[in-house]
């Protein structure tokens, strides 16, 4: 098997960008990522072409190598946002001190997904100018994709020939996931004074009768591969003040899906108590067959089940025109989004010379 070009310190670039806080949602934090992780590639590659995104919310960076873009490319897409470092005080270590004890770097983002990147990094770097190869950096795939849906564009533009998204799956191959579908689902009441509830209409109330009734309600599926479809209403809020009837109230509903998600966001606006739904994220499940050929002939042990989160795979799917798309890296998907958040470092040079080997055989 090829190894990753040892001229890129896999350890070293991985605690640059644990060192980072690129939460989701600051642009400029995440460009500025974009930015330094280019800067090394095409310090090592300098035949690299870069197109850089012009969404000022939700930037991204596509790297490809100068060949002709008639040849089928191996995509590898990778996000460099974060979720929060929720409870730093809870954490053992600097969230963004980027340890390196116990063959591990510590740190939020170390397993989602900063160590994928850096391999994928490490196997672009390396890789013969003459292989269709591309690597596609994105922003804010922990809110929605958006930094995936910001570059669809340009990627369709492409001819894709295979897609590898490296979140963290211990370095197994994983062939889909759940969709996700995210409502705002809001109530209307009348407000009055706190000793008078007779006098108002209490949209607290509507809103928890709806909930109530939800689980058995909502029409679910279940697919063999998936899974069954589920509902988890992550945050609610409603009125002002205790001793006032609170005239609106409203829950963020996060749904993972299995298909169309059509059905669920009717049975929302059907309800008679709900006043408005928005949609925030709607993002189609994935899945690529087992017995693919180029996923047959991948180095590594294939899950049998599905992630159990979303990826941009979803955006991605979209515009790849059948193309096959897997979800394969290092890290430990325990330690997502959790404190104490960590990677192998025997995972991440295990996944560099993975994909090494993958992006050399792809140019034969």
């Amino acid at each position: 098997m090829t190894t990753a070009n040892p001229a890129l310190d896999l350890v070293a670039l991985v605690r640059e960008l644990v060192g980072r806080d690129t939460v989701s949602g600051d642009a400029g934090a995440q460009r500025d990522a974009l930015g330094a992780v280019t800067e090394v590639l095409r310090q090592r590659a300098p035949h690299l072409q870069v197109t850089e995104g012009r969404d000022r919310d939700h930037p991204w960076t596509l790297l490809r190598t100068p060949t002709d873009p008639a040849r089928p490319q191996l995509l590898l897409a990778c996000h460099v946002d974060t979720v929060p470092a929720a409870e730093p005080g809870a954490w053992q270590r600097d969230p963004f001190g980027a340890d390196l004890e116990q063959g591990r770097v510590w740190g939020r983002g170390g397993s989602d997904m900063k160590a994928g990147l850096v391999a994928a990094a490490a196997a672009l770097a390396g890789a013969d100018p003459q292989t269709p190869v591309a690597l596609l950096l994105t922003s804010d795939e922990e809110i929605g994709s958006k930094g995936a849906a910001a570059a669809a564009a340009a990627v369709a533009e492409q001819r894709i020939g295979a897609v590898i998204v490296p979140e963290a799956t211990g370095n197994r191959v994983v062939l889909g996931h759940k969709g996700a579908l995210w409502l705002a689902v809001r109530t209307a009441g009348r407000a009055a004074h706190g000793s008078t509830p007779e006098r108002g209409h209490n949209a607290v109330l509507d809103l928890v009768a709806v909930l109530a009734r939800a689980g058995s309600g909502l029409p679910f599926r279940t697919d063999p591969f998936l899974g069954r479809e589920t509902w988890n209403p992550g945050v609610v809020t409603g009125g002002t003040v205790a001793n006032v009837v609170p005239d609106r109230a409203e829950a963020v509903i996060d749904m993972r899906t299995v298909a169309d998600g059509g059905a669920l966001l009717r049975w929302w606006r059907e309800q008679p108590e709900i006043a408005d739904v928005e949609i925030r994220v709607d993002l189609p499940p994935v899945g690529t067959p087992a017995d693919d050929p180029w996923v047959a002939g991948l180095p590594a042990v294939v899950q049998p089940g599905p992630a159990t989160y979303f990826t941009d795979a979803s955006v991605l799917g979209q515009v790849v025109d059948g193309a096959p798309i897997v979800v394969w890296g290092p890290g430990t998907p325990a330690v997502m989004h959790a404190v104490d958040e960590y990677v192998e470092v025997a995972e991440l040079e295990q996944a560099a010379a993975a994909f090494t080997d993958v992006l050399t055989r792809w140019g034969t």
